[in-house]
């Protein structure tokens, strides 16, 4: 099943370019394009308002430049029955149909909010409907909701070739009878390159669905992990439904279920996965086993209970890097990516209070923050000293829940 669903994706791969441009005595001259910016990786197209992104997402010209979100955008009020940048333009025809994403994207810690996209039988859905050797970074994707056919993701439906970092999202995904290829964050990647990102929304589809990506084919999967509960019938997993390449220190903890070739982690491995695992005591459904069918190779993958979920030896004798990527609240959560946590919640657990207030008000006027001595991180604004500024940071993420 798996095998018939992924050459369709890409067996009639069309794109289709939207021509912008004036011909001139033999010369073609761009159209003014209305974003702030070159497009540059100097001087990227800069979407500072709701306005910015839907120029932004109406017009392909932008698609293969360098963009930078500047600001949160919430897109309720609104249903949409496609994908909102490079959506499929023909759902007759197999394979992708369409102009797609190729350029950089820059979310900038920013997120986009309250995003519905109901498609029924409509294919590549997600915020990108498709991305095509570009790249999305830095960017989340709060609340809202997700259906459609074949490639379903919050972020992108389908990633050929492209580098996913540093991405979320808490949407809820899902798809008809007869759907295939859904995720929480990507409907399927192949020979892309995804990291450090995390998905918390419910997932629930036919075949080929998993809590982070549906499928991936011929790429790496690294530093990520998935909290949803997921649901399928064929190939469901608790982080991929289907692997064909390298999965790497990532963790699920959502309940699974589904009828055949079901797992913790994947509903079917064929290729590597290591240094993975799963919530055992999370799961209502009967799944007992960390991949549904392993046709490759599983290195040091495992169901733990939850307290050995919350407990840090776990990862780090697996060799999980608690330095530059994990940190963790020990007994009170899971491991969570370094990018998540605000620079200000100073202590466990999760979240900024008074505990950390206080921390920060007995640095108060610090002087001499520097490399042998930064203040233990309260000079937030790295100017060396503990002033006004840095009070300003530490209020703008006042008792955010994370």
């Amino acid at each position: 099943m798996s095998g018939t669903r992924i050459s369709n994706l890409f067996g009639g791969f069309t794109v289709l370019v939207d021509i912008c441009c004036l011909v001139i005595g033999g010369f073609a001259v761009d159209t003014a394009l209305a974003l702030s910016g070159l497009g540059t990786e100097e001087d990227p197209w800069r979407i500072q308002s709701l306005a910015d992104f839907n120029e932004f997402a109406a017009d392909a010209n932008y698609w293969d430049d360098y963009t930078r979100l500047m600001t949160d955008v919430d897109l309720g009020g609104r249903i949409y029955s496609e994908a909102v940048i490079a959506p499929d333009v023909n759902n007759f025809k197999d394979g992708f149909q369409g102009t797609a994403f190729t350029g950089v994207f820059d979310g900038n810690g920013y997120e986009i909010i309250n995003l519905t996209i109901n498609g029924g039988s409509t294919d590549y859905l997600g915020l990108f409907g498709y991305v095509n050797e570009g790249e999305v970074g830095n960017l989340g994707i709060e609340g809202g909701s997700f259906r459609g056919n074949i490639a379903v993701g919050s972020l992108a439906g389908g990633n050929l070739y492209g580098i996913i970092s540093n991405c979320y999202s808490t949407a809820s995904v899902s798809g008809g009878d007869n759907s295939g290829l859904i995720g929480g964050l990507l409907g399927f990647s192949y020979a892309g390159i995804v990291s450090n990102c995390y998905s918390t929304g419910d997932v629930d589809g036919f075949e080929e669905v998993g809590g982070l990506v549906g499928d991936n084919f011929y790429g790496s999967f690294s530093n990520c992990y998935s909290t949803g509960d997921v649901n399928g019938v064929w190939y469901v997993g608790g982080l991929v439904g289907v692997n064909y390449d390298n999965v790497s220190n990532c963790y699920s903890t959502g309940d699974v279920s589904g009828l055949g070739f079901v797992g913790g982690l994947m509903g079917r491995n064929g290729d590597i996965i290591s240094d993975c695992f799963w919530d055992t005591d999370t799961q209502t459904h009967g799944v007992t086993t960390s991949i549904g069918e392993n046709l490759g190779t599983a290195t040091n993958v495992a169901g733990l209970t939850t307290t050995q979920m919350q407990t840090k030896s776990n990862f780090t004798d697996a060799g999980w890097d608690f330095v530059n990527i994990w940190d963790i609240c020990e007994g009170t959560n899971y491991p969570r990516l370094l990018w998540q946590i605000p620079m200000v919640d100073f202590f466990c657990p999760n979240g900024i209070d008074f505990f950390d207030f206080s921390f920060f008000a007995g640095y108060w006027q610090e002087g001499n923050c520097g490399a042998s001595n930064d203040c233990d991180g309260t000079d937030l604004d790295l100017s060396g000293t503990v002033e006004i500024n840095d009070l300003r940071i530490f209020v703008d993420n006042w008792l955010r829940d994370f």
